[in-house]
């Protein structure tokens, strides 16, 4: 995109566009020319309707008519979302019925703002896979390594490649089990896994309704503030000092199995943190090796997202993706009684962990343990599915136990590849994890362990 927005937060070009020293018109533009084909991040690439709302922001703002803060900001949006005006396949070979393009509160705020929607971004069939992968489309590529076709991170998988490539300043995603988290920090992105049931599922294909929550993407945390701050209207609050904050290091089980580079960086950044004046203490959320293996046997999602295609859309059964029928079936047979059990479970563990994490102000911990395989290396069954659940470790568990997220980068791994801290948090604490990680991401910046790039493509 132009010098005149490059390395500017999204609240100085809203600001530019408020006061018309930028044209909507004028920044699709920039964004539109660094559409690359071959990143592949768009099932759906919109250009002409992504100007059509770019001129009818223009027209509002000439009018004197502000409509949100996200009036003419390039968004793009993971094609599980019903977008008027758009087809929605979820990842599936077919495009769905017309129903499923019927706008959800979180649409109709974007469209309600006059965001420009640029275009629907790729997604693992129905969400369900943790590295991106498909077998009906082709995969989006991660734009961390320009030589080998990687992992872009899953379900979201063409969200944070709509950020790299420039073509998107903010990206919608959404998170199950790590499906924002997972593509922002295979992506070097920034992503903010929301509290279950604080933004509407409604007009959003699910996949386990008891556990879905829509999410962001972002360049960087400020952007995330702002973007959250335009969503939910909660204002992000600012920290100055991190003297004398708590912060809690994750047990080992997120840091088993880690690739080489990962531990390092986080350890890393840990470090930071303590030197600025923050308190450090080990802290274990319960009962993570437990949820991750009831996770394994299909959890209550494949029960969930079973249930939803068998009544919903039947006839997208047959061309299911092998390995999303595979992760299907293994939880498609669960006993009523036993699906109940695992919810019970699952919300008595939520509840210590809440109780667990008053005793600081964040937990901190590897987002995703592995740096983003080559996709050759997943032609494999047994090694695609081992990879896929090992991605999505550290994530699944906080999702399980009903918290919020935030993951942004801290450098890279021996691969060359980003790598994410994830900042945990009790339900309804985004403000907070995002207020810590502005002032994270400047240490950080600070001590040259990572600075958001001033322009990505």
């Amino acid at each position: 995109m132009s010098g005149t927005v490059d390395g500017q937060s999204l609240r100085e070009i809203s600001r530019q566009l408020a006061d018309g020293s930028l044209r909507a018109v004028a920044l699709c533009e920039a964004t539109q020319v660094r559409h690359e084909p071959s990143l592949n991040a768009y099932k759906s690439w919109a250009p002409a309707y992504a100007r059509r709302q770019a001129e009818a922001a223009d027209a509002a703002f000439s009018a004197g008519i502000h409509l949100g803060a996200l009036q003419g900001i390039p968004t793009s949006v993971k094609d599980l979302y019903g977008v008027a005006g758009l087809p929605i396949f979820a990842g599936s070979p077919r495009e769905l019925p017309a129903a499923w393009r019927r706008e959800g509160p979180v649409v109709r705020s974007l469209h309600g703002q006059l965001a420009v929607v640029t275009g629907k971004t790729h997604t693992v069939e129905f969400a369900y896979g943790g590295l991106g992968t498909s077998m009906h489309w082709p995969v989006p590529w991660n734009p961390g390594d320009r030589t080998v076709h990687r992992a872009p991170g899953g379900s979201s998988s063409g969200a944070g490649v709509s950020l790299v490539e420039g073509t998107a300043l903010l990206a919608f995603g959404s998170d199950t089990g790590g499906s924002v988290r997972i593509p922002a920090s295979f992506t070097g992105t920034v992503g903010l896994k929301t509290t279950w049931g604080r933004w509407s599922q409604d007009g959003i294909v699910p996949l386990s309704p008891s556990l879905d929550t829509p999410g962001i993407l972002t360049r960087n945390v400020d952007d995330a503030a702002f973007a959250f701050e335009a969503l939910e209207g909660e204002t992000v609050p600012d920290v100055e000092s991190l003297a004398n904050l708590r912060v809690g290091i994750a047990e080992s089980f997120f840091f088993d199995q880690t690739s080489p580079g990962v531990a390092e960086r986080v350890d890393e950044a840990i470090g930071a943190l303590e030197a600025a004046g923050a308190s450090l203490g080990p802290l274990a959320l319960p009962g993570c090796a437990e949820l991750f293996d009831l996770y394994h046997r299909g959890g209550i999602v494949a029960p969930e997202l079973f249930r939803f295609l068998t009544c919903d859309l039947p006839e997208w059964l047959p061309t299911l993706d092998p390995r999303v029928r595979a992760r299907l079936e293994a939880g498609s047979a669960l006993p009523a009684s036993e699906y109940l059990q695992r919810k019970a479970r699952y919300a008595a563990l939520g509840a210590a962990a809440v109780e667990a994490l008053a005793k600081v102000d964040v937990l901190v911990a590897p987002t995703v343990p592995i740096t983003p395989p080559p996709i050759a290396d997943l032609a494999d069954d047994a090694t695609y599915a081992r990879l896929n659940m090992l991605a999505l470790r550290n994530t699944c568990v906080v999702s399980f136990l009903g918290l919020c997220a935030l993951t942004l980068p801290i450098g890279s791994d021996a691969a060359g590849m980003p790598v994410g801290l994830q900042l945990i948090g009790p339900p309804r604490s985004e403000a907070r994890l995002l207020a810590l990680g502005r002032v994270f991401e400047r240490l950080f910046a600070a001590r040259a362990i990572w600075e958001p790039p001033t322009h990505f493509s």
